[in-house]
């Protein structure tokens, strides 16, 4: 793309305690829209739309409504169709758990439109024990129009909000011993704090990068007091990376966008020895080059960190 067709994301409030990197709108391109044929399937079973124009059609509405409430590069680009957490090396553990541990809890942090959150329900992770949750409220409320459910056919729990502000989400030590009883009423919910030590899983993918390295070891240590002490309970992601830890500018179809990146070797640090107690957890970090839009390739970290 010629340099006189990139603007600069400029960074503005959104939310309490939050700023976060919002582009100028661009008009949207549906060129850009593709599905793969696993993605095909999964949207197709998901929403009841067999027909692909249809689908197609449908999909860009709930693109435009998403965009006219944040113009983020995310949806721009039509990343919320992606099966992302399905090439974590961890996802069958994940929906092993869901199947396996009483009373699993799955946190989808950063949802956006909560595609993750559908695919793990999808796969067998218990829909009542699922929790999504995002800085925008529109978003949580898409996740409906999107796949054409309710709260009736589909009961996830919605917490909108911002996890830097502490009424949302406080750093907590980790949680150690026996896993917490009772357990919170997950209907109840409009706080994440009353899920100290209850999480099995929590999904923080294309949500770390949007913060300095200061601010990320925070969302992290919050993370982590949320995560249930009982072992092999993950928390998990997919975010930018650099070779060498530090900003990284990135070209997001027209928007240049500067994010902090972690490396392999500082993301596995931070949570093995400033996070967790060394050898509390396992890390696995993969650091991969992938396209995110167009021919714009990108490397990304695939991560997670269990307990042990």
């Amino acid at each position: 793309m010629a340099s006189d067709d990139t603007t600069q994301a400029q960074e503005v409030p959104s939310g309490d305690k939050t700023s976060v990197l919002i582009p100028e709108a661009r008009d949207l391109d549906p060129r850009l829209y593709y599905l793969t044929e696993d993605e095909a399937a999964f949207f197709k079973a998901t929403t009841g739309i067999d027909n692909d124009e249809e689908l197609k059609a449908h999909i860009l509405m709930v693109q435009k409504m998403a965009y006219e409430a944040v113009p983020y590069p995310y949806i721009y680009i039509f990343a919320f169709l992606r099966l992302g957490i399905k090439k974590l090396p961890i996802y069958e553990d994940i929906v092993r758990i869901g199947r396996e541990r009483k009373d699993a809890i799955f946190l989808d942090i950063g949802c956006c439109l909560a595609t993750d959150a559908r695919i793990v329900s999808a796969d067998g992770f218990p829909t009542r024990n699922i929790i999504a949750s995002d800085l925008k409220k529109e978003f949580l409320d898409l996740h409906h129009v999107l796949f054409r459910s309710s709260k009736e056919t589909w009961p996830a729990q919605f917490v909108p909000g911002d996890a830097f502000d502490p009424d949302i989400l406080s750093v907590f030590p980790p949680a150690q011993g026996p896993t917490l009883d009772p357990l919170p009423d997950l209907s109840a919910l409009t706080s994440l704090n009353p899920l100290h030590g209850h999480c099995s899983v929590i999904n923080a993918s294309a949500l770390f990068h949007f913060f300095d390295e200061e601010k990320q070891l925070h969302l992290a240590r919050a993370l982590a007091g949320l995560l249930s002490p009982q072992p092999g309970s993950i928390i998990c992601g997919i975010q930018a990376a650099k070779k060498e830890k530090g900003v990284c500018s990135r070209l997001a179809c027209g928007t240049q966008f500067d994010l902090f990146g972690h490396s392999a070797k500082s993301w596995e640090e931070v949570w093995d020895g400033k996070v967790f107690e060394k050898g509390e957890v396992q890390v696995r970090v993969e650091c991969k080059e992938a396209v995110v839009c167009m021919d714009n390739k990108v490397e990304l970290l695939y991560w997670s960190v269990t307990r042990l």
